[in-house]
Parts: C-alpha cells; sequence; structure tokens
C-alpha cells in the first residue's frame, strides 16, 4: 500500500495474526494508524503458517509452508514497526460496546502466569479470527485418539508430534491433504485419506464456471505438491467413503469406514474395517464468531453451520468502527484472506478510498470469494449424516451428552426451547462451552423441529474466553496502547 495520511494517529486493534489479521495490520499501517495487533500464539502465523519452535527443524519446510517467504517479511515489517504494539499470548475474553457510535472496548488477558488484564479503547476493530475444524459426531468419536483434522496438523507442524503410528484421515475438502502431509513429515504412516464427497460430484462442483480457475493457479500448485507428496508415500485417496464408527478398548484401534452416497447416508454391506491407532477427522470449518456477535455485527446465512459476517466492500460490519477479514466473513483460503485482511486494515485506519492498490485486492477477494462457492459446491456436508448416529452416540463430548438426549429434548414440548434444552441435556456447557458442539447440536435440533433455532446462537459467548476470578477481580492495566 502506499502510505496515507488519513490514518494518522488513529488508533486499530486487530484481533488475530494469521494471513488476514497480519495484512490487515499491514495495511493499517501503511495507512497512518497505530496498531496493536493480538494473538493468542507466540508467533504470528495463524493456522496457515504455523511454525516449529526454534528448537527444532522441519525437515521439508517447503511442502508445508506455502508463502512462507512473504509472510515472514510481513510479519518482520509489522512487528518491528515503530507504530506497532504486537502482544502475544493474548486472548480477547470479552468485547464491551459501551458506545453505540463508537468502535467496542477490547478486553484482554496477556500473558500466562501470572496474566495480565489490559482493556484497550481502539478507533477501529478488525476482526480475523479465523476457523475452527468442523467434525461431525459418529460413535466413538469421543475415544483418545480421535483428533481433529486441524489438531492434529498443528501438532505435527507445531511442536513435531506424529498422533499415532497408523493414522487415518477423513472427512471432506481439499484441507485433508495438507493435513495427510503434514502428518507424514512428522514421521506417522497414513494408512487411507478418505474423502465422503464422491467423485463425480466433487468434480462438478470444481469444474463449475471453469474458467475463473485460471485465478486459482497458485492453488493448483499447492494440492499437486501435496498429491505429490502422498504418491510417493503410496498413501490411497478413497472418493465417495467415510468413516462412520471408531472402536477400540480405552482408545482407538480401529475405525470403520462405509461407501457412502451423495446425501452421505450410507451404503449397506460397503463397511470396512481399518486398523489405526489414531483418526484425524474433518468436515469443514466453522468461523469464529463469538467477538463478532458480542460487537453486535450482522451476519448472513440461515443454516447453523453456514453463518458468517456480513461485510460491504471495504469490509465494514454492520456496527460501528468494526470490520471483518479472512474465515469469519466466509472460507475461501489464505490468498483471500490476505486481499481481505489488505482491505479491511486499510479501511480501519482511514486511507485513502482512491489508493490504486485497491483495485487488485478487491479482484483478488471476490476471486477468492469464487473460490469458496466453489468450495462449497464440490465439498457440501451431505444432509443424511445424521444416519451415522445411534441413540448413546455422544454428541457433546464435554457433557457425555447422548444423541438420544438431544432428540428427547427437541421433542418435549416443556423442554424443546433452546435454553431449557441446554440446562437440560447440558450440551455445550462444558469446557469448550459448544465450540466442538454448538453448531452440530442446533442443526440436529433444527432437523428435529425444534423452535428458536438462531443460527448465532451457538456463538454468543459474553465471555469469550475462561477467566479466573483473580484476574477479573484484579484492576486492570492502563488502556494503552
Amino acid at each position: 500500500m502506499t502510505a496515507s495520511t488519513g490514518g494518522a494517529g488513529s488508533h486499530v486493534v486487530v484481533v488475530g495474526a494469521g494471513p488476514a489479521g497480519l495484512a490487515a495490520a499491514d495495511a493499517a499501517l501503511a495507512a497512518g494508524a497505530r496498531v496493536t495487533l493480538i494473538d493468542s500464539a507466540e508467533q504470528p502465523g495463524g493456522q496457515y503458517h504455523r511454525m516449529l519452535p526454534e528448537a527444532y527443524e522441519a525437515a521439508n519446510p517447503d511442502v508445508l509452508q506455502h508463502g512462507y517467504d512473504a509472510f515472514e517479511q510481513r510479519a518482520m515489517r509489522v512487528i518491528g514497526h515503530r507504530r506497532s504494539t504486537w502482544l502475544a499470548d493474548t486472548s480477547v475474553w470479552a468485547i464491551e460496546r459501551d458506545d453505540p457510535s463508537h468502535a467496542p472496548l477490547v478486553h484482554v488477558l496477556t500473558g500466562r502466569s501470572p496474566r495480565q488484564r489490559r482493556t484497550l479503547r481502539p478507533d477501529s476493530l478488525v476482526l480475523a479470527t479465523g476457523a475452527h475444524d468442523r467434525v461431525l459426531p459418529f460413535p466413538g468419536w469421543e475415544l483418545p485418539g480421535v483428533f481433529t483434522a486441524g489438531a492434529a496438523q498443528a501438532l505435527a507442524k507445531g511442536e513435531r508430534v506424529a498422533v499415532g503410528d497408523q493414522v487415518v484421515v477423513a472427512g471432506t475438502g481439499p484441507f485433508l491433504l495438507p493435513v495427510a502431509v503434514s502428518l507424514l513429515e512428522a514421521g506417522s504412516r497414513v494408512v487411507e485419506v478418505l474423502e465422503a464427497a464422491r467423485a463425480a460430484s466433487a468434480t462438478r462442483g470444481w469444474l463449475r464456471r471453469p474458467w475463473e480457475l485460471a485465478a486459482q493457479a497458485g492453488k493448483t500448485g499447492e494440492l499437486a505438491s501435496y498429491t505429490a507428496a502422498l504418491a510417493r508415500e503410496r498413501v490411497p485417496y478413497l472418493p465417495g467413503r467415510a468413516v462412520v464408527e471408531a472402536r477400540g478398548d480405552g482408545r482407538v484401534e480401529e475405525v470403520v469406514s462405509a461407501r457412502v452416497r451423495g446425501d452421505w447416508s450410507v451404503v449397506p454391506g460397503t463397511e470396512r474395517v481399518t486398523a489405526a491407532d489414531a483418526v484425524c477427522v474433518g468436515h469443514g470449518f466453522t468461523p469464529r464468531l463469538e467477538l463478532a456477535v458480542a460487537s453486535g455485527c450482522a451476519l448472513r446465512g440461515s443454516a447453523p453451520a453456514e453463518v458468517f459476517v456480513e461485510v460491504d466492500g471495504d469490509q465494514r460490519t454492520s456496527a460501528p468502527g468494526v470490520y471483518a477479514a479472512g474465515e469469519v466473513t466466509g472460507i475461501a483460503g489464505a490468498p483471500a484472506a490476505r486481499a481481505e485482511g489488505a482491505v479491511a486494515g486499510w479501511f480501519a485506519a482511514g486511507g485513502d478510498p482512491a489508493a490504486r492498490t485497491l483495485a487488485p485486492l478487491r479482484r483478488a477477494r471476490d476471486q477468492g470469494r469464487a473460490f469458496a462457492d466453489r468450495l462449497a459446491h464440490a465439498h457440501p456436508v451431505g444432509e443424511q449424516w445424521p444416519g451415522w448416529l445411534r441413540g448413546d452416540t455422544i454428541v457433546c463430548r464435554c457433557e457425555e451428552t447422548d444423541y438420544a438426549a438431544v432428540c428427547a429434548a427437541a421433542g418435549d414440548p416443556v423442554s424443546s426451547e433452546a435454553r431449557v434444552a441446554r440446562l437440560g441435556t447440558r450440551a455445550g456447557l462444558g469446557p469448550c462451552q459448544g465450540r466442538m458442539c454448538g453448531v452440530t447440536v442446533a442443526e440436529l435440533r433444527a432437523r428435529l423441529g425444534a423452535p428458536d433455532t438462531d443460527p448465532a446462537a451457538p456463538h454468543r459467548r459474553p465471555v469469550a474466553e475462561p477467566i479466573r476470578l483473580a484476574e477479573l477481580a484484579a484492576p486492570p492495566a492502563e488502556r494503552a496502547p
């Protein structure tokens, strides 16, 4: 971006230091603003650019870190800037709108033990909080050895920890490929990769408006590198197949997979048992919307699993002073997130709306949104996945709430209202506060005809992160920066 004086002196807080957040901070600095960049990790990069600690060395970083050189340059530029404050190991535990016409207060906890409570009052707030794995429940998914695909990749990339010796990777979407490659790099044997989408339907989805694929040449290169890495290790990739059960005595010892139809109903007689000591599962992503909902941002989408922050062409949300970028606005990949972040940061800092660099950024963002649409059509979650469940299948792992309890609450006129059902079943009241099961429970309730299926409900958490009573009682530090 070309520097502008339009935002000189303003203070922009960016939450999230992944591709979107880092780009937002970089653009806001270029526009002349002061920037506070917040992330719960020790280093910037998010999940996409998660790096090994300095004590380790990546065996083949080029396979795992597409575009890392450009990211590293941007990270050094942002963190080293004289108008930039980098708050690592920092969580936003609450958002408070004390002035409806102004950007909200941002309450954070910094450090590990003890943690310092601080309140920031920005002129503009950029939310780039990303997303986490969506995992559909199946019998046995609560066993030790069942991992989300993102958690397995984080351990492999961030700590060089192999989650198992013989691992099955399953779910849907292209994210399964880098996860499998990361596991190979960490020393696991990937037994097979199971893609629930059938080959024909996935191909039709990817080839919709094929002329648009020319704008995604970089993703084609990534796909080729992942495919080549799996081919070298002779890892089978099986479309139209899903893990429908995990078994074991105290931990995963085997998984049951089956062929599934286009709607993800199981084809009878196709079940197969595979020995494995770990299974990594991902069925797409759920945006982290707690802070957006707390900020008062309008959402788009009606299905619980398909809700994102609504933004305009400048990445503004409906909440005054709040911008959003990256996967909270749609799952479109790192290049689109970077473009959205740059646009959001520029306008959050009061940058010149006529800047020449905005046109290519908006074009890249729009191409990314087209990719997101293509991804959704190629790898949708089938409507009949609840057919995998049994009455005793755990739906909420924290509170061990089973499918039968969710069904009973949804069908009972007395306890069918969402809040009453939550208190009665305790689904979503455990340590994760519904981050893992909230969307699933809301979707199941909607299918069962329960009332009050507000798509924002699974993301409504006034206290976004756990805070100790002693931390809450202690006086906060000064509101600067």
